[in-house]
């Protein structure tokens, strides 16, 4: 939710309302005079000082007491504004729990806590977790900021899990901005909601028109530009793009300054990739995205948040999970103006280069077929789950444990179910899957199965996973467990899992593919060894040994004659000048880069060329596909004249002449 602080900023700011605050106060006394002392400071702009207020008044009361609870929330609170995501989530969790749910004074302090809670979910990119946050905000707010607040929170993780429940969502919103006293610039912060809810059902006019109102309220398209102009005046470009008016596209994005920096430039990153297609979202070479995210002075990405995808929510959150792991050198960056490494937006597609299995789908499929050949049935994965289905396979679990008992295989299978809903929240799949894994191993359950349960465990409601080394250090000792260690497929999932956390850093992810794929336990074609020798090939590639990458290609019994396991690609004949500049990007002055992947085939000709990475958005895909759709190659020789260079990729710079 990129624009959470801004909106409470703004939304806070412009209601002319009260606080309930004044009747969420412990004790009197000299505790009370301390927790004026620190809820003032609460107030400020000092966190630092309010979080050490709080710490010091937290011993001071009972254990267990309302007072003692609204401490901890407040601190959480105090945690949360200084970006200590980890301890805040404890924090606020701790404090939530001791808060008595019949008094009504402290809803203000519950919804305040449950947006934050929202938050932290929306940044670990569990939206269905976010959504049941901001859902429980809404339902405590009190005062319209804390509503509306809740709602536009609510709506960015809806229009990506349950997209009919965020326009009812932008209603509600709607309803409450018909009576506060709100300034235009939170007004448009909604209009943008709904232009990236019509955006993403396909409906671009309807979002056009929506993204232009917003620019509106903002003030219209003028030299003036914040960044919440910049993100505006995107969504009407991008809008306007998808649906053909690629004029006043051009327009409107060359006022946000994509593409048009002054000084220093927007360069690639030194880690940048596109995903590879497949994975849990199984995404495929026609889906096409567009991310949003900052970087920071460390080069690192803040925050990357997902604001289109053709194929839906779980898609979307891929997208943006890839950019979360982007970087730069620092000394690459130092030179752009910090305006400009803000809500950048980058367009992109999956790569076909390394197309890997899925690795949790694996453990989903042989938790499906023990159960199967238990009896059981399992409801099938549905691609976009909405509330209904939802709805169902809770009912199912409910039925289960009142028909079979809540310990028996059925109410497994149904929790399976569950388990594979992208809409269910991670802190509702963690009891689920502490449940399935007892059921599972009182059973005798083989170690893939459990260990598929084990996984959603650990990584369920931990959303600090991401970092680095973090997913290494929590998973790292199950690889010690009997039950994991002496099953071939349970052990190679844990390290390709790990392996693939540490993709970053290739010196240390490859001996753990490299045990994978010399695991004689495993089948020659077995999907995790396959993968392990995929991801060896990747890796060969990447530090220019082609023999090894080819040598480990070979042994995946794989058919694809890519140019990453050749020897040498073929030499390029052809060559770009300047008459390939697109046309209306030199009219509005726009510069930038697209990264394209393509085929080469046996006589030198260029197929299947298509964008995976392009900045601005859509300003240059056309152009960077239609100069190497013409390209030509040296000649390839192959004894059955197949393709001969696979999936290249090439990224090409377009700057303005002089």
């Amino acid at each position: 939710m990129h624009d959470f602080t801004t909106a409470r900023a703004l939304i806070a700011a412009a209601l002319l309302t009260g606080s309930a605050s004044a009747q969420q106060q412990p004790a009197t006394g000299s505790v009370q005079q301390d927790y004026d002392a620190a809820t003032a400071l609460d107030a400020g702009k000092d966190n630092a000082s309010a979080l050490a207020a709080w710490e010091k008044l937290e011993p001071r009361t009972k254990q267990g007491s309302r007072s003692r609870a609204i401490v901890q929330v407040r601190r959480g609170g105090a945690l949360f504004r200084l970006g200590r995501r980890d301890e805040a989530l404890a924090m606020i969790r701790t404090g939530l729990a001791g808060l008595p749910t019949d008094d009504a004074s402290l809803a203000e302090d519950r919804s305040k806590a449950h947006a934050m809670l929202g938050r932290i979910a929306a940044d670990a990119f569990d939206y269905a977790g976010a959504a049941a946050e901001y859902a429980q905000a809404e339902k405590n707010a009190v005062v319209p900021a804390d509503m509306l607040i809740a709602l536009l929170g609510l709506s960015q993780a809806q229009i990506f899990t349950d997209p009919a429940a965020a326009g009812a969502t932008l209603d509600r919103a709607d309803a409450v901005l018909k009576t506060a006293s709100v300034d235009n610039a939170s007004r448009a912060l909604f209009m943008r909601r709904r232009a990236m809810l019509h955006m993403n059902q396909g409906d671009f006019e309807v979002a056009r028109r929506d993204g232009k109102a917003a620019v509106q309220l903002l003030g219209g398209i003028t030299n003036r530009t914040d960044l919440l102009d910049v993100s505006a005046r995107s969504d009407t470009a991008i809008a306007a793009l998808l649906g053909g008016h690629e004029e006043e596209a051009r327009e409107y994005l060359a006022y946000t300054g994509a593409g048009r920096s002054t000084k220093g430039e927007f360069s690639p990153g030194a880690q940048m990739k596109a995903p590879d297609c497949g994975g849990e979202a199984d995404l495929r070479p026609e889906d096409v995205g567009v991310v949003e995210f900052s970087i920071g002075d460390d080069g690192t990405v803040i925050q990357a948040t997902p604001i289109y995808a053709s194929g839906g929510g779980e898609k979307a959150l891929a997208f943006a999970r890839i950019v979360q792991d982007w970087w730069w050198n620092p000394e690459q960056i130092k030179t752009l103006p910090a305006f400009y490494r803000y809500n950048m937006r980058v367009e992109m597609r999956c790569s076909t280069a390394f197309s890997r299995p899925s690795i949790g789908g694996e453990l989903d499929s042989e938790a499906v077929a023990w159960l199967e050949g238990k009896g059981v049935t399992v409801a099938p994965d549905t691609e976009r789950p909405g509330p209904a289905t939802l709805a169902a396979q809770r009912e199912a679990l409910r039925q289960a444990d009142a028909g079979k008992g809540a310990e028996s295989l059925a109410a497994l299978g149904a929790i399976q179910a569950l388990l594979t809903n992208a809409m269910v929240p991670d802190a509702e799949k963690k009891p689920l899957a502490t449940r399935a894994l007892a059921i599972a191993t009182a059973a005798g359950a083989p170690a893939p199965v459990r260990l598929n349960y084990a996984m959603t465990m650990l990584t369920a409601d931990a959303p600090d996973l991401w970092k680095p080394g973090r997913f290494r250090r929590a998973v790292e000792p199950m690889l010690t467990d009997p039950v994991y260690a002496r099953d071939p497929q349970a052990r190679a999932a844990l390290r390709l899992m790990i392996a693939d956390r540490d993709r970053k850093r290739g010196a240390e992810s490859e001996p753990l593919l490299r045990q994978v794929a010399d695991d004689g336990a495993l089948a020659a074609n077995d999907p995790l060894k396959v993968g392990a020798l995929v991801r060896l090939a990747s890796l060969a590639q990447a530090r220019g040994d082609g023999t090894a990458a080819r040598a480990a290609f070979d042994r995946t019994g794989l058919s694809a004659n890519q140019c990453s396991i050749m020897d040498a690609p073929p030499k390029q004949l052809s060559s770009f000048g300047a008459n390939d500049f697109p046309t209306d990007a030199l009219r509005w002055g726009f510069e930038g880069w697209t990264q394209l992947q393509y085929d080469v085939k046996a006589d030198g000709s260029v197929a299947n060329a298509r964008t995976l990475l392009s900045y601005p958005p859509f300003v240059f895909s056309k152009a960077g596909t239609k100069m190497f759709s013409a390209a030509r190659y040296a000649k390839t020789y192959r004894p059955d004249g197949s393709l001969g260079c696979g999936a290249t990729t090439q990224r090409v710079n377009f700057r303005l002449p002089g």
